[in-house]
């Protein structure tokens, strides 16, 4: 197998990556690290998540630039403050026995006047947030003339948080950049367009295929119906447990309230989503990396770039509308190859999608029955058997109370004094599911498609996926039908829009219907009764310097009646 040192890194940087373990590199480090060494070749490596980018990048910054000179020379762009912070304590280690060599980060949330003070002070490598980074710039804290390596991590992911215009400022502002190495877990049309714009003949590197999940992580799915969705997740962690993971939902109102909810009943979890302070953000942070929590919820945007080694599962508590969203929530667990489980509730008229998904990533899901009341008992029972039978009792003077507890159990037999302790433990499981129900979705519970039993089920059915919304909206379903003038030259994916929209107007997603997004405009079926407060909430505000126009797409037409736009109309 190949060794780092095969490669032709610097002996500083070989004694540094021994020290870590690092011995064989990654199939992306293997590929990269050659290309990148000469510092001359603009590059594109597709990899996913977990697979050593940050080293294949890392290593040749600090083997190519000049520790002499006190000015920045490489920038590495990346769309978080957490693999901001990640990716400069990961350099901090392979520089170890380089000295002269400094590396700063550089984002939002954080005093900028610190960061301009280490600026200062002389500094070869930049790793920075694109706001933070451009704030610098206009208020010339930091000057990119003499920039010659651009990093682009996670470029895929910044593209989908809207920050397009800010990479191709970022690099309209490195002139004298030699190369730009760019880093994605998929690859967009998006990022192609960037590659072609300002990169010349780029070495194109693809480690596994591009839309391809993790290999190390087991898709497994649980279908049930909208209103058992929470009581499935319930289930789900208690017969897993020791979980540590990640629970992913659509908006930041779902990820508060089902934080609120499980925390309510004595579990260890907490939210993280756009509301937080960035003070509030790292404590929730903390917590889970020191495993004070066991579970995190997250909304996607909040969770870009969190990377927390050991994480057991990820739980779509519903699945995310792009492909390429599925991709990044699973690829928290499964990383440096370990083995990791993702699992998704869905509701049957989401089935479509996940076979999408199973399609596009090349991945294969199980389907897995929700385990029952009795099952997760008699699986939190074997847990804490374990437990028990792994305790660790040579520390402490044990032996002094021995003769005391002998004495004290001496007319109760060991089954009675075992009872006793399961009592003690399950007491609280055993009562809560005593008659728990079943959770599954049966094929009683099904209609035929296209029944009039079924067209009056999913007319009720106001919790999930819709099916066809515009059927229901055509026969007079209650909906209305706005217009918004953003889309996807806006930066905007589906999911991205979707939590954007549900964001600004605190609404739930339940009243949503169709969304029809093209280039510079959206149409969004809603709920009657919800479609003025969106209005109200997105109509006037600003996006990115551009005025947010919204109103009803069909105003002046009858109520409940639908219109597709003609071509060119909005």
């Amino acid at each position: 197998m190949t060794t780092f040192e095969a490669l032709g890194i610097d002996a500083r940087l070989i004694q540094a990556t021994d020290e870590l373990g690092y011995v064989n590199p990654t199939a992306i480090q293997e590929q990269a690290i050659p290309v990148l060494l000469s510092g001359t070749k603009d590059f594109i490596g597709l990899a996913q998540t977990g697979t050593g980018k940050t080293a294949a990048f890392g290593l040749p910054l600090l083997h190519i630039i000049d520790a002499a000179a006190k000015y920045p020379q490489a920038l590495v762009v990346c769309p978080t403050r957490e693999l901001c912070l990640q990716i400069v304590k990961e350099i901090e280690l392979f520089k170890k026995y380089m000295t002269g060599v400094s590396v700063v980060a550089v984002y939002g949330g954080a005093s900028i006047g610190l960061q301009i003070r280490d600026l200062k002070r002389g500094v070869q490598i930049v790793v920075a947030t694109p706001g933070r980074l451009i704030d610098l710039i206009e208020r010339k804290a930091i000057n990119l003339e003499q920039i010659r390596y651009v990093v682009l991590d996670e470029a895929d992911e910044m593209l989908n948080m809207g920050f397009q215009d800010d990479i191709e400022f970022i690099l309209k502002n490195t002139p004298a950049r030699e190369s730009t190495w760019l880093f994605s877990a998929t690859m967009p049309p998006e990022i192609r367009k960037v590659s072609k714009k300002y990169m010349s003949d780029p070495k194109e590197v693809t480690v596994g295929k591009v839309n391809t999940t993790n290999k190390s992580i087991d898709h497994q799915y649980y279908v049930t119906t909208a209103q058992h969705r929470y009581e499935t997740l319930k289930r789900i962690i208690d017969f897993n447990p020791g979980i540590y993971g990640i629970i992913f939902t659509r908006t930041k109102a779902d990820a508060q309230e089902i934080s609120e909810r499980l925390t309510r009943e004595g579990y260890d979890i907490d939210a993280l989503h756009g509301d937080l302070t960035q003070q509030q953000r790292d404590r929730v942070m903390g917590q889970f990396r020191d495993k004070s929590l066991q579970l995190l919820i997250a909304t996607d945007v909040a969770a870009r770039g969190i990377d927390v080694a050991g994480i057991s599962h990820v739980i779509n508590y519903e699945l995310p509308d792009d492909v390429e969203v599925y991709t990044h929530r699973s690829g928290r667990t499964g990383r440096a190859g370990n083995q990791g489980i993702c699992i998704s509730i869905v509701h049957a008229k989401e089935m479509y999608k996940l076979k999408q998904i199973e399609r596009i990533n090349k991945s294969e899901f199980h389907k897995l029955d929700i385990p029952s009341g009795k099952d997760v008992c008699r699986k939190q029972f074997f847990f804490f058997m374990d437990k028990l039978l792994s305790a660790d009792i040579s520390h402490g003077d044990y032996e002094t109370y021995v003769p005391m507890l002998a004495e004290k159990f001496a007319d109760v037999s060991k089954e009675d004094v075992l009872k006793r302790v399961a009592a003690m433990e399950f007491d609280r499981f055993l009562k809560y599911y005593e008659n728990a129900e079943d959770l599954n979705l049966r094929s009683r519970d099904r209609k035929e498609p296209g029944s009039r039993e079924d067209f009056g089920r999913r007319r009720d059915d106001r919790n999930m996926g819709r099916g066809d919304g515009r059927k229901e909206y055509a026969r007079g379903g209650g909906y209305s039908r706005l217009f918004v003038n953003l889309g996807t030259k806006d930066g905007f994916f589906k999911a991205s829009f979707l939590q954007f929209i549900l964001d600004m107007s605190d609404l739930k997603k339940d009243v949503l219907g169709k969304i029809d997004m093209k280039d510079m405009n959206s149409w969004i079926e809603i709920e009657r009764g919800a479609a003025q407060q969106m209005i109200r909430s997105l109509d006037g505000k600003s996006y990115k310097g551009r005025r947010i126009r919204m109103n009803d797409a069909d105003s002046g037409g009858p109520a409940g009646y639908s219109k597709r736009p003609r071509r060119g109309e909005g």
